[in-house]
């Protein structure tokens, strides 16, 4: 009787094995809608996404500016922090990363360990945003934000959180405010740009960023996100789609890994001006640490941050490599500065398993040591 060799009956096991996987994940493609979409707790659309899943946690709109907005998130513990949190995401993406889905959302699980959280929704970048300058985005709607929750609160300070540019931007905010500011807490944040770890950065460099404007006058986010793909083309092109195939059996990782993917193409346009002097004053001109960097005609000195700051990189980031980030230690004047590092990419700060049981947890100590 003929026998397969058993390389080649391995093979085919392996085969039927893939194509098994494929016609159920097919089947589960056609049904996705059902098992991706729907609101946690019983939550209505908060109208602050486009398609709002059911990883979005329960928040109310406190303030709004034109397509800028507040949002304050329904408390979830008994006993809540007196001093709130104020987190400024970065204008590339959308904050929604942060409450992706219940079971990965560091939002949600601040609000267990009793924060009272606020965060700054950027909106969509339209021809009206052209101009937008930093000193509109941090002078302005983060300052009036800043403002509005003292406000309500009676305080004179408040928690800052800042992530990846919005950490950038918070950084230059507790520079020029730091009466208004408690504590300081970055998250994969870009401060020393004058490094060859990142490729972005090296690409960087050599942009003409006047032409790009120029010509685009808002960047188109299709084209932000080509050349973040561009840093890892076969790992974030090629290979996790072929991994796909492998969870797309399970409907459950199946609706994970897609509703990353709607993050990752959710990319807002970059207002031309601001991104402009983002890439000439930081990636080319590292003024941020040379103490050269003018915001409103005033010289911003990150000496001038002395609240106690808890700096968050991630050790695998390509994106904001871990020399630009743990540079703020040197820069600034606080006598109370902690790193906390993880063993993640940039993303995976927010996603991985490896964050979620123990990330927000830390910062919940750690402020409330300072409280």
């Amino acid at each position: 009787m003929f026998t397969f060799p058993d390389k080649i009956k391995e093979s085919l096991e392996d085969f039927n094995t893939f194509a098994a996987n494929l016609k159920k994940g097919v089947e589960n493609l056609a049904s996705i809608d059902e098992i991706m979409v729907g609101h946690s707790d019983h939550h209505e659309s908060c109208g602050s996404c486009r398609k709002c899943l059911r990883g979005c946690t329960e928040k109310e709109l406190v303030y709004k500016d034109g397509k800028r907005k507040l949002y304050r998130y329904k408390q979830r513990a008994k006993k809540v922090c007196h001093v709130p949190m104020l987190i400024v995401y970065a204008l590339v993406n959308r904050y929604t990363m942060l409450d992706l889905q219940p079971n990965r959302s560091m939002i949600r699980n601040l609000l267990d360990l009793g924060q009272d959280v606020y965060l700054i929704d950027w909106g969509y970048t339209d021809r009206m945003d052209r101009f937008m300058t930093m000193e509109d985005y941090i002078d302005g709607f983060i300052n009036d934000c800043v403002d509005f929750i003292r406000a309500q609160h009676q305080l004179d300070a408040i928690n800052l959180l800042g992530v990846c540019q919005g950490g950038t931007f918070s950084a230059i905010y507790a520079a020029l405010y730091p009466e208004k500011v408690k504590t300081f807490i970055p998250i994969v944040t870009p401060i020393d740009f004058d490094t060859k770890d990142g490729l972005l950065n090296v690409w960087a460099t050599s942009f003409d960023a006047d032409l790009m404007v120029d010509s685009y006058g808002n960047v188109p986010g299709e084209l932000m996100n080509s050349a973040y793909m561009l840093l890892q083309p076969f790992t974030l092109s090629v290979h996790k789609y072929i991994n796909m195939v492998q969870i797309m059996e399970d409907a459950n990782k199946l609706a994970d890994f897609l509703r990353m993917e709607t993050w990752i193409f959710d990319s807002p346009d970059q207002p031309g001006e601001t991104l402009r002097r983002f890439i000439k004053d930081f990636y080319q001109g590292n003024k941020l640490v040379k103490g050269e960097f003018t915001l409103g005609g005033r010289t911003v000195d990150l000496k001038n941050i002395t609240m106690p700051v808890l700096n968050i990189y991630a050790e695998l980031d390509t994106l904001v490599p871990p020399v630009s980030a743990k540079a703020l230690e040197k820069h600034v004047g606080s006598k109370d500065v902690q790193e906390l590092t993880y063993p993640v990419g940039h993303i995976g700060m927010f996603v991985s398993g490896k964050t979620q049981k123990t990330l927000a947890p830390k910062i919940a100590e750690w402020i409330s040591e300072r409280m």
